[in-house]
């Protein structure tokens, strides 16, 4: 059975699906053909650079957002607005985000050419022909891939042997027709575009809505066109459940790629949980998401010691009885609480930093329980090749006095029998908690005040204590 992993486009959100190949790799699941459209072309082209799953979400994390976009020269803004070329240009894509991703176009190529390898392609609209090319991995270069990504309006296109290459999302947003040209038979689609009935105002939102249009449009002409050729195949589709925030929470720094990428393994696990042999019926409803409630996202992080006792006590590593001592545990944790009391799930996710785990460890099926001035965050994380059953419980205390700041601070993290140890939110990591807090679920600077007012009235502690 020849398989296809068709990456969808999504901006710099794509960092989220950097945690969806990683839980993917964690499965075993191997890919004969790999492709890539609009902000997919990143993740396609790590994969196709032989840039193993952990090292993506690891080179994700030290992407600076702002390389995205590179300034023109002076005398392109001189024009004034109606003459203006785009924002920016792709230098900063080739320049700073192509070598930090990892993303290397002689590798591609070469890794390409050799025998049995895995199948790539890029999809780049020729704007002078109207025509989408899927550009194979054994011909692309740089420039095309950073081209791939140049929407209009926001980067300038490649102008190259008289033609203008440019952004395929005004076309297609992911080359489903392509994997079946290429023989699949089980199609992956990784989809971080939007897919819900919500119609917003302004033009942000109303350029991502077209964006959505388009996008889903192919999609459903891709299916309509393998139904009439008789062509069948097995569709997966991993998504997620919200709507991803948008580019510019992303630039300015309301959300970082290390959360995105948690996100994306959490979707990419609970697909993975509930999936089914036949996969998904091959219409809108194989990408709809829903709204989320309205109410803030925070992330919080904790530090601790494990003490190097190896009982799995108090600081105690209980994985073989000889762990080193002395290792650090950090576990960064991001919230998203509802306030619109419609009973909605308050959703979980984040990872873990513990060297005798090995890397950075993600979690899954996250929630919230809350039981009075109790909170525990639940997940599931997966460690020496097992599932481990995590928790990290604290207090909110009701006490008076000068400790009632230090109380909540304090926590207890225990990962099944492994570890056990007290860890501490720092006086910084606090600071950023509080800089971290973020509306969720709402659109418009009414929506963002309105939310941001309430958790101002209410604070933390009674945001929960009305949750549970």
């Amino acid at each position: 059975m020849k398989r296809s992993l068709v990456l969808a486009g999504g901006g710099m959100r794509v960092a989220w699906q950097a945690g969806v190949v990683r839980a993917l790799a964690e499965e075993g699941l191997h890919f004969d053909h790999i492709d890539g459209t609009s902000g997919g072309i990143l993740t396609a082209g790590m994969l196709l650079s032989g840039v193993p799953a952990e090292d993506m979400c690891r080179n994700w994390s030290g992407v600076n957002v702002k390389d995205f976009g590179s300034a023109l020269p002076l005398g392109d803004y001189a024009k004034g607005p109606w003459s203006l070329p785009a924002i920016g240009d792709a230098d900063g894509l080739l320049g700073k985000v192509f070598p930090a991703l990892g993303i290397d176009d002689g590798e591609i190529r070469r890794r390409a050419a050799l025998p049995g390898a895995v199948e790539g392609t890029f999809n780049v609209v020729e704007f002078t022909g109207k025509l989408c090319h899927a550009i194979d991995a054994r011909d692309i270069d740089a420039g095309l891939m950073a081209a791939g990504m140049s929407l209009p309006i926001f980067l300038t296109p490649l102008r190259r042997d008289g033609k203008i290459w440019t952004d395929a999302v005004w076309v297609r947003d992911a080359n489903v027709a392509e994997a079946l040209r290429r023989g699949a038979d089980e199609v992956w689609l990784v989809w971080c575009i939007g897919n819900t009935g919500y119609w917003g105002d302004g033009p942000l939102e109303q350029y991502v809505h077209m964006i959505e249009m388009s996008a889903m449009g192919a999609l459903l002409a891709d299916f309509e066109a393998a139904k009439a050729a008789g062509r069948d195949f097995i569709l997966h589709v991993v998504r997620p459940e919200n709507p991803l925030p948008l580019d510019p929470e992303f630039y300015l720094n309301r959300i970082d790629a290390d959360t995105l990428i948690g996100m994306g393994y959490r979707d990419a696990r609970s697909y993975l949980k509930d999936m089914t042999a036949e996969g998904l019926p091959k219409d809108a409803s194989c990408t709809a998401m829903v709204e989320p409630p309205a109410g803030i996202r925070f992330t919080e992080r904790f530090v601790g010691q494990d003490g190097g006792d190896g009982d799995g006590g108090d600081g105690g590593w209980a994985g073989d009885g000889d762990g080193p001592p002395d290792e650090e545990v950090r576990l960064t944790i991001t919230v998203a609480l509802p306030l619109d009391g419609s009973g909605a799930a308050a959703r979980l996710t984040g990872f873990l930093d513990y060297a005798p785990f090995g890397p950075r460890i993600f979690l899954a099926g996250g929630r919230v329980d809350v039981r009075g001035d109790s909170v525990i965050y639940r997940a599931s994380v997966r460690a020496g090749g097992a599932w481990h059953r995590l928790s990290l419980a604290r207090v909110f205390h009701d006490d008076p006095g000068p400790d009632a700041w230090d109380d909540t601070r304090q926590a207890r993290l225990t990962v099944g029998s492994l570890l056990d140890v007290p860890v501490t939110m720092g006086l910084a990591d606090a600071a950023a908690l509080i800089a971290s807090v973020e509306p969720a679920g709402v659109h418009g600077p009414g929506g963002r005040a309105g939310v941001l007012a309430t958790i101002a009235a209410r604070g933390l502690r009674e945001a929960f204590r009305r949750y549970g």
